[in-house]
């Protein structure tokens, strides 16, 4: 019996982490392209605030939320009204609210000229190509 139990005990995380090691990939690979789409904003009401990855939210930082793009990956995103473009990373779900599907931080939007919502193209980046635009 102890050993059942203790078997059992061990199995749990690691059958975890292959579930979503397998989700994460699948997400990834459908994700791999880049696509247009509308984004806004969100800041002071949510500032301080536990995002999905367990962080607090800073409206200052470049971070994101997004709905099924890993946690901690890497996105550029560009307006499409005046070419800004920005590298976020995501660390929270949403948005839940209308079509939307980027919900941008303070900073992220500002820097990208969005006030409100905006048309953006979302293109998500691998590390290294995290690496070589961050270092420009």
């Amino acid at each position: 019996v102890f050993f059942v139990v203790i078997g059992s005990y061990f199995s749990i995380p690691i059958a975890s982490a292959e579930a979503a090691r397998r989700h994460t990939s699948h997400v990834v690979k459908a994700h791999k392209t880049q696509h247009q789409s509308t984004a806004s904003w969100y800041g002071a009401k949510f500032h301080g605030k536990r995002t999905a990855n367990g962080e607090r939210f800073n409206m200052y930082a470049m971070t994101a939320a997004h709905k099924t793009l890993p946690l901690s990956s890497y996105i550029q995103v560009t307006n499409l009204k005046n070419n800004r473009r920005v590298i976020v990373r995501i660390n929270d779900r949403g948005p839940y609210h209308g079509k939307r599907a980027l919900d941008l931080s303070y900073a992220a939007a500002k820097e990208l000229g969005i006030r409100g919502t905006g048309s953006v193209q979302i293109t998500p980046l691998d590390s290294s190509q995290t690496l070589a635009l961050l270092s420009q």
